[in-house]
């Protein structure tokens, strides 16, 4: 079955940087296109990033621009999620998903997969 595993989270100081990995195993990695998505503490889950699954068009939601960068390596079967420049209000659960067919990349909905999720707390 597809499996999608998520690490690299932990706790930082604002301004400070993390990178997450997402690896995956079940499918063609390289069929898919793969997002991030993160859910904050009594909030609903909210769109993050999206990679096309050559690499070639990525998104991302206006609150990260530029401080974050979604990227992938096909050889690896992993997407990353490097993310700089940190602030408490980016605190949350950040969920890697798969891209089940073409469909709006911030929908919750175009995705058939998800990880477990790994936290990101950014201390003031």
């Amino acid at each position: 079955q597809v499996q999608l595993v998520e690490s690299g989270g932990g706790l930082v100081q604002a301004g400070g940087s993390l990178r997450l990995s997402c690896v995956a195993s079940g499918r063609t990695f390289s069929d898919y296109g793969m997002g991030w998505f993160r859910q904050a503490l009594g909030k609903e889950r909210e769109f993050v990033a999206f990679i096309h699954k050559s690499g070639s068009i990525r998104s991302h939601a206006d609150s990260v621009k530029g401080r974050f960068t979604i990227s992938r390596d096909n050889g690896k079967n992993t997407v990353y999620l490097q993310m700089n420049s940190l602030k408490p209000e980016d605190t949350a659960v950040y969920y890697c998903a798969s891209a089940s067919a073409s469909g709006a990349v911030d929908q919750i909905s175009t995705y058939d997969y998800w990880g477990q999720g790994t936290q990101v707390t950014v201390s003031s």
